[in-house]
């Protein structure tokens, strides 16, 4: 199992790519990797973090290993020798703490006034710009890359290890101001001298399609670690995949459709089996009334757009959002979308997918008329039919979005994987570049999932017999919004609403005042199978079952999917970054600071329902926050009007103490109320 503590906040990673086919011939041999624990680099650094004299390269310590092959996993052997991998590598931070101290100041509304100095630093080794940044204050690619820009050392100390196994020098490249070379063409003999690892082929035990190359564990120079955050993907055997669940179809009724009127189907949530349920399920307009978003007509069209990721082929469909306009809201039958292709992804229209089509309907239905921008992301670094596949999706599709001069200001993906699956320096280092995004100027959300409080049994690796929760990454960052699901009016939580607790990320300092209350009346329930001390997952929620849904142009009753509540969200998002654009205000970045510090009286608290799995109850919805619906669904014209008192009187003391004095007075619990002071 792999050490669980919290790595430092910024990064230096590798990801891996093999361009070559890979055809398996002979007999495949299942091998353990294995790293030597070797002396620590003996060196005598210049002053003030010099480069190491004369280091060696051969003393490799471990970076990240699991004790054996993860589960569900087999291995089928190395690849053919001659196949080549491209190492991605990103460099720490020379200020540890400069990316998430000036991403809390620009997110949260109490910040001071913003000051933007470039008077020489005080200390010898400090080259970053001197931020104080008051709220809304986000800054450009140039300046988030000056940000995060390693110690001019770094690189020198990088290219002479790689000129010690003979990397040639026009193989490497840079980018993103220095914070990441890549390195082409790399054998991946070589790659296992420069990592002590041992890449194989693996692939998901019962499973006959993909395969992926990786090592089950690697090491770096002792010397490097100071450097070096990740190699991805060496451990990293998850599969990225939408957060979906496999419904059970039953015929309900005929609906009218457009073009073909013909018959339609309902899938019900995993705790309705009444067959006389004759639900047409949630309409754009039932959602636009429930949230308050109605009245609302969006002004910043020319400068407000929103972002819908989309991985693994999943593409909409421009004849299925005029169908769903046509039936559900004719004001917007004209809504379109542009598309950007990344990483080799390709777009399809004739060949859409539920995911991506419910997550461009409900956005566009809540939001038009916003610009949307589709992004197909290829890669997943699979080996298809021994031909090996693209880069890391997530990583390529950060890469692209943070080499853009301009960001969307709302940016919804539906995917993630399950927390115990990767290694803790691969979600660190993905969590960073969301933290990145969010300096941008993004507002980043994600769903919390669609198993409740996790799939299956959920025994936990270490033989004890114990169950364990699953949390999803990257729903589990603590610098994106995580958002869950409800379901009936008045709202309850809804069983598939993924909550829970990190066991990556350390509770972040904007819930410390509402999660304590929930632990405190959980007491000793489900002790052992959860992180107390970890990020509370998820933030807010929303209808998440029975969504009407166009597909190939005909519109069914549809059961929940991660992309339900996660573009209701979205699209409310989106009408208040409009808000704030349109009256000359900057958007709302990253969003957690101020839902869970001045937004909160923006929010419905759902105190009801429960998120059952790992074959247990799960956690209830209490007053206040819980894992369930985290803080509640969105009002919209409540929201709209914290940003106005935010923006009369921000960082007033008084006002705020009268909002959290609000809060108080929901939960009616004395001892909240002294947390609360």
């Amino acid at each position: 199992m792999h050490n669980k503590a919290l790595l430092p906040s910024h990064f230096f990673s590798v990801l891996v790519s093999a361009p070559l086919t890979l055809t398996l011939g002979g007999p495949l041999i299942t091998r353990y990797f294995q790293l030597s624990f070797l002396s620590v680099l003996v060196a005598m650094p210049f002053p003030n973090f010099a480069t190491p004299l004369a280091p060696s390269w051969h003393d490799i310590d471990v970076k990240h290993t699991w004790n054996s092959i993860p589960p569900n996993w087999e291995a089928l052997g190395h690849p053919p020798n001659g196949t080549t991998v491209d190492l991605h590598v990103a460099l720490k931070p020379h200020n540890e703490n400069a990316l998430s101290d000036a991403l809390y100041k620009v997110s949260d509304p109490r910040s001071p006034e913003h000051v933007l100095s470039n008077v020489p630093p005080r200390t010898m080794h400090s080259h970053v710009l001197l931020l104080r940044c008051r709220y809304g204050a986000h800054l450009s690619k140039e300046q988030v890359a000056q940000l995060v820009a390693p110690h001019p050392n770094a690189l020198e100390l990088i290219n002479s290890w790689l000129r010690h196994y003979a990397v040639p020098s026009s193989s490497i490249s840079t980018t993103h101001g220095g914070s990441w070379l890549k390195l082409t063409g790399v054998p991946v003999s070589k790659a296992n001298e420069l990592l002590g690892a041992s890449y194989q082929v693996y692939r998901r035990i019962g499973t006959n399609d993909s395969t992926i190359l990786r090592t089950v564990g690697y090491g770096l120079p002792s010397v490097l670690h100071a450097h070096v955050q990740t190699v991805i993907p060496a451990t990293y055997f998850a599969s990225t995949g939408t957060l979906r669940q496999t419904p059970r179809r039953r015929t309900v009724r005929a609906t009218e459709d457009v073009s073909s009127r013909e018959l339609v189907t309902v899938l019900p949530s995993r705790d309705d089996d009444d067959d006389d349920d004759e639900d047409d399920g949630i309409e754009p307009s039932d959602l636009r009334w429930m949230y308050g978003t109605a009245e609302y007509v969006p002004a910043a069209m020319d400068r407000n757009l929103i972002g819908i990721t989309g991985h693994l082929n999943d593409h909409p469909s421009p004849e299925d959002l005029k169908a769903f306009m046509t039936e559900c809201r004719m004001d917007a039958e004209d809504a379109t979308y542009e598309v950007a292709l990344i990483n080799g992804g390709g777009y399809d229209s004739s060949h859409p997918a539920s995911e991506a089509n419910l997550g461009m309907q409900y956005s566009q239905a809540i939001a038009y008329p916003t610009p949307h921008t589709f992004y197909s992301t290829g890669g997943e670094i699979y080996i298809y039919n021994n031909q090996p596949g693209a880069n890391d999706v997530w990583l390529a599709w950060l890469v692209y979005m943070l080499g853009q001069t301009n960001v969307p200001q709302t940016i919804s993906t539906p995917y993630g994987d399950t927390e115990n699956d990767l290694p803790l320096e691969y979600t660190t280092t993905l969590c960073n570049l969301f933290a990145q995004l969010g300096m941008r100027g993004a507002s980043v959300i994600f769903a919390s999932g669609n198993d409740g409080v996790g799939g299956g049994n959920c025994l936990a690796d270490d033989g004890s017999g114990r169950v364990e929760f699953i949390p999803y990454f990257p729903a589990s960052c603590p610098y994106v919004t995580s958002v869950g699901g409800t379901t009936g009016y008045p709202e309850v939580a809804a069983p598939l609403s993924g909550g829970g607790f990190s066991n990556h990320f350390p509770r972040p300092v904007y819930q410390n005042v509402v999660v304590p209350p929930f632990l405190q009346q959980l007491g000793s329930q489900y002790h052992g199978s959860y992180n107390a001390e970890g990020r509370g997952i998820p933030d807010i929620s929303a209808q998440a079952l029975k969504y009407l849904l166009s597909l190939t142009t005909r519109v069914f009753s549809q059961m929940a999917q991660a992309a339900l509540h996660l573009c209701t969200v979205a699209g409310i998002i989106s009408l208040l970054n409009d808000y704030r654009l349109a009256t000359g205000r900057k958007p709302l970045g990253f969003l957690n600071p101020w839902l869970y510090g001045l937004g909160i009286d923006g929010l419905n608290d759902i105190t009801s329902g429960s998120n059952p799995g790992c074959d247990t109850d799960g956690f209830t919805a209490i007053v206040g926050w819980d894992p369930v619906t985290g803080l509640g669904t969105p009002d919209f014209v409540a929201l709209k009007q914290t940003l106005d008192h935010m923006d009369e009187g921000e960082g007033d003391a008084t006002h705020n103490k009268g909002i959290r004095a609000t809060f108080s007075e929901r939960l009616n619990n004395s001892d909240m109320a002294v947390l609360l002071a």
